[in-house]
């Protein structure tokens, strides 16, 4: 069995710097900075001029899991502080719609009552029309995660495809059943 090094180092752009500390990795860009920490146990971060190389300190199952995890999480930090993420939700159903009020994003989803969703510090949310919902950030977990949020309150349907969904999400309209 051979040891799992990953042979590709991450490399730094410019305008990241990055802190090594004992606790984790500090990461900060011009939109922001991102803190991840490390397993001191299972793996080591080292900074060699432009590039971050992660590696395994031993060859057990977890550690070398852990490399790629940490690896792909410190990438995906280092783009969201230079460029950031966007997922785009679509609003769809007659009379469904989507308003960002300062803080708070107001839903009308056919429920007898209007559904208002407190928008996380550090996540930006937009609707350029009523039927679309932008929701921004430097974190791609907490962006992820704030999108799957506000498409729990109401699911794509299967009958008639009403609902929220991902912009890119295809959904597959059953048949209606027949006499």
């Amino acid at each position: 069995m051979s040891i799992y090094i990953t042979t590709k180092s991450i490399e730094i752009p410019e305008s990241v710097e990055i802190q090594l500390t004992e606790l984790g990795v500090a990461i900060k860009g011009p939109l922001g900075s991102l803190f991840q920490s490390i397993d001191t146990h299972n793996a080591k971060v080292e900074i060699n001029s432009t590039y971050l190389v992660v590696q395994a300190l031993n060859s057990s199952k977890q550690a070398r899991s852990l490399v790629g995890t940490l690896k792909a999480l410190i990438s995906n930090m280092m783009k969201g502080v230079t460029s950031g993420f966007e997922k785009k939700l679509l609003v769809i159903g007659v009379g469904y719609k989507a308003q960002v009020v300062g803080n708070i994003l107001n839903l009308n989803l056919g429920f007898s009552h209007p559904v208002s969703y407190s928008i996380p510090e550090n996540i930006k949310m937009e609707t350029p029309n009523p039927a679309e919902i932008l929701i921004k950030g430097i974190d791609k977990q907490k962006v992820g995660q704030v999108a799957a949020e506000v498409r729990s309150y109401r699911c794509p349907e299967p009958y008639k495809g009403k609902g929220i969904r991902y912009s890119d999400e295809k959904v597959v309209i059953k048949e209606t059943k027949k006499k």
